[in-house]
């Protein structure tokens, strides 16, 4: 099982940016945690990191064939970048949203994700917490990912044998 955890613009600033919204925890703690979380669960993770729109959709993009699972957190992307949203669709790998702060307590502009829709789900609001929440999350959608293909391939072998 792999994990691709994709970090949007700004977060390489964590822990020095806005510590009153995003906390002192910096990214590369966030990131520790993380692999922690995955090491005890088996889970190969890898982490990216990019300012730019392009980077983050081609990385969404090469996690056909790569990847189980996407936790992303899209940054100020969430808001405008249709761009994104239509990589989610298109590479169909669940995908997680997550959000240190709460979206919907910030600016109006903030309120919209043009991501979230293509996403099982969105963590909001839960600060660093939110990421293992995200791996937790993950975990279990992955294992329903499974348990439902191991059905169907059991449904075709009985059908097969009839």
């Amino acid at each position: 099982m792999k994990v691709v955890v994709i970090q949007g613009p700004n977060l390489n600033m964590l822990g020095i940016r806005e510590k009153n919204i995003y906390g002192p925890m910096k990214l590369e703690d966030i990131h520790a945690q993380m692999k922690s979380f995955a090491d005890q669960n088996k889970i190969d993770i890898e982490f990216f990191q990019s300012n730019l729109e392009g980077e983050i959709v081609d990385r969404i993009q090469e996690c056909i064939g790569d990847a189980d699972g996407i936790i992303i957190n899209p940054a100020a992307y969430t808001h405008t970048s249709i761009a994104i949203r239509d990589a989610l669709s298109a590479v169909q790998i669940p995908a997680l949203e997550v959000h240190l702060s709460n979206i919907h307590q910030r600016e109006e502009f903030r309120h919209k994700s043009l991501t979230a829709p293509v996403c099982a789900g969105q963590i909001l609001g839960m600060g660093p917490f939110g990421y293992h929440l995200a791996m937790v999350g993950m975990v279990q959608i992955l294992n329903e990912v499974n348990a439902m293909k191991q059905a169907q391939a059991a449904q075709k072998q009985m059908q097969a044998n009839a």
